[in-house]
Order: structure tokens, then sequence, then C-alpha cells
């Protein structure tokens, strides 16, 4: 006799293919949701408290300087350090009168009411978070102090929360804060290149950290 729809076996089968639909559309629904709220995920903010000093990362002109001057006039610490991004020698190559980020950001500091004797451009060029990290640790330890401000763009604070508890040493604390001012739109963060192309570096960048760090940044 052949099979018919009321067979237990074909009632089996099409149970099964139901719970694999089933599935398949709660995956659907939960990478949806992951996608729609990654923008939102990759900022986080620490409680702002008094420190020895605020850190400006590299990137974001103007608005990590802005922020940093906010945070220096309400007094939450007495200096304010400025981080030098790597630049490729075929720019002095060309001869060209190049002023780095860090100066520009540090006129904005001195424009936004901070003393030039309050700020401090750290002397090494760095080529990622990690560097800076690591700058930024030397001169804690030169200048004794435990505690820092850094100061980054949204999507990035994730990142440099998850690199510095990996990476600092036992009592060096950072207070992770959000440049407020950055255009950036975490709920719909798909809508725009800039906004797409931060978050997919911030997730890769992740990735890395959580991996160990085996992907090296390259100098041209």
């Amino acid at each position: 006799m052949s099979d018919t729809s009321g067979h237990p076996k074909s009632q089996r089968s099409k149970r099964a293919w139901q719970i694999i639909l089933v599935a398949l559309l709660v995956l659907v629904i939960a990478g949806v949701l992951v996608v729609r709220n990654i923008g939102r995920w990759l900022v986080v903010e620490d409680p702002l408290t008094h420190a020895g000093a605020i850190v400006v990362l590299s990137g974001g002109l103007p608005f990590r300087a802005l922020e940093a001057a906010r945070i220096y006039r309400d007094g939450m610490a007495p200096e304010v350090w400025l981080t030098r991004p790597w630049h490729s020698p075929a720019i002095d190559a060309l001869g060209l009168d190049y002023k780095s980020e860090e100066y520009y950001s540090q006129e904005l500091l001195v424009r936004e009411g901070v003393p030039l004797a309050a700020t401090r451009i750290l002397g090494k060029e760095i080529v990622n978070t990690e560097e800076e990290d690591q700058t930024i640790f030397a001169q804690m330890r030169s200048s004794g102090i435990s505690r820092v401000i850094i100061v980054t763009s949204p999507p990035h604070t994730r990142r440099v929360r998850t690199l510095w508890k990996k990476l600092a040493p036992e009592g060096y604390e950072a207070i992770v804060r959000a440049a407020t001012l950055e255009p950036y739109d975490a709920q719909h963060w798909w809508r725009n290149t800039k906004d797409t192309n931060d978050v997919t570096r911030e997730v890769l960048g992740l990735l890395n950290a959580w991996a160990g760090l085996p992907l090296r940044p390259m100098k041209h």
C-alpha cells in the first residue's frame, strides 16, 4: 500500500520540516535584531570621575578634542594628553607643509579654554589602539598616575574598554567616554557609509582583540 498524507511517517516528515522552517525563521529574526542593535551595543561609557589626565585618542577631529576640553573645564583632570597618529614618509617626501592631527587638536583645546601648558603631545607615533594604550601606560608611569579619562568616538568605546582591560597593568584605570558631538546614528548605522564603515571596523577589531590580537597593523 502506498504512503498517504495520514501515514505516521509522512506526518513526522512534515513536522520535521515545520521545525526546520521555524528554526530558520527564528535565526533570521535573531540576526536582524543583532544587526539592528549592534550599533548601540558598541557604545559604552563609564561614570565620569576625577583622574590624572584626559587622553584624546587620535582620529575623530574635532569632536574628541571638543569633548576633552569640556571635561577639562568641568575640572575632572589637570592635563589633556594627545596621541600622535602615524603618517607615511611619502607625505614628507612630497615636501608639503604637513601639520599633523595632534597639532590641530592642541590648537582646538587651547581655543576651548585649556591652557597650552596643560596639554601634552605623547611622543611615540601610533598605528592602532593597542599601541596607543602602550604609549598611555608609559606616560602614566612617568607621571605617577593610575587613572585617566579616555575620549574617543562613540562606536570605538567598547573596543577601547576591551583592549584596556586586556592590556593594562594592574591598578591602571581608564574611564572611557564618547565624544558626544560626533555624528553617529547608533540606531540606524546601516543608512550611511561612515557609520557602516565604523561599525564594521569596530566589530572586526573586537574579534581580533578577543582572538588575542593575531592580526597586526601594516605601515605603508
